[in-house]
């Protein structure tokens, strides 16, 4: 991550050892030395684990807001030690107040499972010093989404919602996207297929859609081997869905409470496996005490969604398909004029999952598209995001499990503001791997091979970052840099 040539302070968040499902509780003040305003916060968090133990998902929280959530690798017997990196300068906000920190990477440790899981979490704050990012850029507060009912300030003119939405805990909602009707003889059910969609609401009215990213966890797809070196997209930093309620807010600048409330459709009725902690982003107008205005526009597609099972003599087949559309618009008066904001965003999924019987084999091929178009005060941003999985596990007569998995994280956004030069950021993350072992055996007679490509590749108009990293047998290869 890039990093300010200005000057800096580090604290210290969090330092624990993660047994159970005891959280860690502290307390958090902001650096003497670094009072603000910062350019940038950087957020560093330190973690190794040793023996046996599953893949684990965590979460970081100041204040009630969730800044981080994570998952951990795999270790062996030697151990593993691994970091991860985040800009956590949009909870500026929060990190201006001393505020109680909470932090859980739940864990189970007995005579078979025996990782106990150590990290150690950091803040480094970068001094402005002349580089004062742009006022606009910056939300005023961050509200956590921690009980039924919120009341947001009355001046509020920008307002976004961010969902950290993991389907996790290792049930079949960790596979959301192999699961089949319950017709179809497969091991995960879900009454209406593999469609998941993440809606947020206002008062019990649709504001907002996504499609929910496919992240795969360091245990996933049967296959610990794949991930021994470098993780899949996003499964060590998961990153929030974001949604623009700006039409809503002169709804909700009525100083009252108001719901706003996260589901994710296609989750079987009672079933438990999804987390969607939530936070508010919300910019006030500095010119005045209330901020007037209406929703002027709510359009809505009926949600589609089908899966087909072809059952066959040597393979079942489910063809899914599913999609939503949904338009919002609305006015403020602001101290700056009449301000018009519409948000439309569509989200489909198409997939192909085959399986025989026994699931000896099981493979599916799907993507998923969330294209999202937000015209207002700054400007038109046009963003596409395509994300895509491709993967087949086989169980052979000699116990040798092989998977062969690609995953994609794509996203292009364009942005056009009067007076500015347009500008763009394409995001092109890949993940290629192939892993093959023995079952049933212990990991000394495993006799894992496995080969794994991943490549992160960002540019926009504030530069560029692309680099490859290749793996072999649990050892890096290659690290190649092109930038």
């Amino acid at each position: 991550m890039d990093r300010p040539a200005t000057r800096s302070c580090e604290v210290t968040l969090a330092e624990a050892q993660f047994r159970d499902f005891t959280p860690y509780r502290g307390g958090y003040a902001p650096p003497a030395g670094c009072s603000g305003p910062w350019h940038k916060v950087v957020l560093r968090l330190d973690g190794k684990v040793k023996g046996r133990q599953y893949d684990r998902l965590g979460y970081l929280s100041v204040g009630g807001v969730e800044i981080l959530r994570t998952s951990t690798p795999q270790p062996s017997p030697d151990g593993i030690e691994w970091s991860v990196e985040k800009d956590v300068t949009r909870y500026a906000d929060t990190l201006r107040r001393e505020q109680p920190v909470e932090m859980l990477i739940g864990n189970v440790v007995n005579d078979t499972y025996t990782g106990v899981i150590d990290v150690k979490v950091t803040l480094t704050f970068y001094a402005a010093e002349g580089r004062t990012r742009p006022a606009q850029e910056l939300p005023d507060r961050v509200l956590p989404l921690t009980s039924d009912t919120v009341t947001t300030p009355r001046n509020t003119e920008r307002l976004l919602a961010e969902v950290y939405a993991t389907g996790s805990g290792g049930g079949c909602e960790e596979y959301w996207y192999m699961t089949t009707p319950d017709a179809a003889p497969y091991s995960c059910k879900a009454a209406d297929g593999p469609y998941r969609e993440v809606r947020i609401s206002v008062d019990g009215r649709p504001a907002g859609i996504a499609a929910p990213f496919p992240t795969v966890w360091t245990g996933g797809w049967s296959n610990p081997f794949l991930w021994y070196v470098t993780p899949g997209p996003r499964a060590f930093d998961v990153q929030p869905v974001v949604y623009d309620l700006t039409p809503f807010a002169a709804q909700l600048n009525d100083g009252r409470p108001h719901r706003i409330e996260v589901s994710v459709a296609g989750v079987p009725a009672g079933q438990s496996g999804w987390s969607t902690p939530a936070n508010l982003l919300l910019w006030q107008d500095p010119g005045r005490t209330v901020v007037t205005g209406a929703l002027t526009r709510h359009e809505e597609s009926d949600p589609a969604n089908s899966s087909r099972w072809t059952p066959g003599p040597q393979e079942h087949r489910l063809d899914t398909e599913g999609s939503h559309r949904l338009t919002v618009a609305g006015y403020l008066d602001t101290s700056h004029g009449r301000v018009t904001t519409t948000v439309t965003r569509a989200v489909a999924n198409t997939s192909v999952h085959r399986w025989t019987d026994g699931e000896g084999r099981d493979a599916l091929k799907a993507s998923w598209t969330d294209e999202e178009t937000v015209t207002g005060g700054r400007g038109t941003t046009r963003t596409e995001r395509t994300y895509t999985m491709d993967g087949e596990t086989t169980l052979g007569a000699d116990a040798r499990l092989r998977t062969v998995l690609a995953l994609g994280d794509r996203a292009d956004t364009r942005t056009v503001r009067p007076g500015h030069r347009p500008s763009r950021t394409l995001l092109d993350h890949t993940y290629a791997g192939d892993a093959t072992y023995t079952t049933g055996v212990p990991r000394d007679q495993r006799h894992a091979v496995a080969a794994t490509t991943e490549r992160y590749r960002l540019y926009g108009t504030e530069g560029c970052h692309d680099r490859t990293l290749r793996t072999a047998q649990g050892t890096l290869t290659e690290d190649r840099r092109r930038c």
